[in-house]
């Protein structure tokens, strides 16, 4: 699943309401249904384009399907977690259960949000295995969440 990068991209997505949450995060989908600026799929279907062509008898690059549309994005406030090593942590963990299910999330633009902090009492180290072990469930049962939501 490609990153979410563009400022404008998450304030629209984060304007939305949230699709699922759990204790600690929540998630925001919109859906896009034609690309946008930058993509491959926006581009003009005028012309031929000018592509070096494999195999003969391949037809242009327009005929083929679209590859759908998925990018996430992560916002994990300072507020929440205020140690570097922990945002980033966080970070790594939403996007890796982000790919793990890429498949069953709908086209669009997501976002994973930390709404909660974790308590800094249970968690001593910004880093412990335990605080991944209890964000990769908790992110796991969203996405799940998520996914039931989005087909329905």
């Amino acid at each position: 699943m490609a990153r979410l990068v563009e400022s404008s991209d998450f304030e629209r997505v984060l304007g939305s309401r949230s699709r699922a949450s759990t204790v600690h995060f929540a998630v925001h989908h919109l859906s896009v249904l034609a690309g946008f600026p930058g993509d491959a799929q926006a581009a003009p279907a005028s012309g031929e384009l000018s592509t070096i062509r494999v195999q003969a008898g391949e037809g242009p690059v327009d005929d083929l399907p679209p590859e759908p549309l998925r990018r996430l994005g992560a916002v994990v406030p300072k507020r929440h977690a205020r140690r570097a090593v922990t945002r980033s942590l966080l970070k790594r963990q939403i996007y890796a259960a982000g790919g793990r299910h890429a498949a069953s999330l709908g086209q669009g633009l997501w976002i994973v949000r930390l709404r909660a902090p974790f308590d800094r009492a249970r968690f001593k180290s910004a880093a412990s295995t335990a605080l991944t072990v209890i964000a990769r469930a908790e992110l796991e049962a969203l996405f799940l969440a998520a996914a039931g939501s989005a087909a329905a």
